[in-house]
């Protein structure tokens, strides 16, 4: 496609569906040294947001990605289950592969959403919900989703549980690199629900 028929994305969709993406990435598993590095080079404004990313990045600055990997096991794998359990299902009904899976199956059908083949994990966890928020805003998959498509995707699959989740997180008691992870999440679900809400 020439950048001449792409739909422009505004500047602050983009950098929207850069901190999806950026979350994603986190929470699909242990970051390396590179996303490590890119993370410590961030730096935020004054906002509840930007100080969440200025804390994160100090974080990053000081954590080793072997340390990171042990949290992450702790935090989402362990020894039967991991202290969280980031899924939709889980945290809506209290049970794994529940009601909120198959809606979000018939969802992404729908939208031509398909798992990826390398990857086993249910789709309502937290780091592919993150990931197809980001790459319906810029449209990664198609055309970029309207404001309207957006909202009714974050309503019905992000919002009755992600905050809480990324609350939870801030939280645990295995979290350390992942206690800003939670906040930078908690903050960008509260901006975001506030925003869809007004829109």
């Amino acid at each position: 496609m020439s950048t001449a028929t792409a739909p422009a994305i505004a500047e602050e969709d983009r950098l929207r569906a850069d901190l999806y993406n950026f979350m994603g990435l986190l929470l699909a598993g242990p970051p390396d040294e590179m996303l490590l590095a890119q993370t410590a080079g961030l730096s935020g404004d004054d906002s509840d947001l930007g100080q969440a990313v200025t804390t994160l990045a100090k974080m990053a600055r000081i954590s080793k990605p072997k340390a990171v990997e042990s949290e992450f096991n702790k935090l989402f794998i362990g020894l039967g289950r991991g202290e969280l359990l980031p899924y939709a299902s889980y945290y809506l009904t209290g049970f794994l592969n529940e009601k909120p899976l198959a809606q979000l199956r018939q969802d992404m059908t729908a939208r031509g959403l398909a798992r990826a083949e390398n990857v086993f994990e249910p789709e309502d966890n937290i780091a592919s919900l993150m990931e197809m928020m980001g790459a319906m805003i810029v449209g990664r998959f198609g055309t970029p989703a309207d404001l309207a498509t957006q909202k009714e995707f974050f309503n019905r699959h992000i919002a009755p549980w992600a905050a809480h989740f990324f609350g939870d997180l801030e939280g645990a008691k295995n979290s350390v690199f992942y206690t800003p992870v939670g906040t930078v999440g908690r903050t960008f679900m509260e901006i975001e629900a506030e925003a869809f809400r007004l829109s």
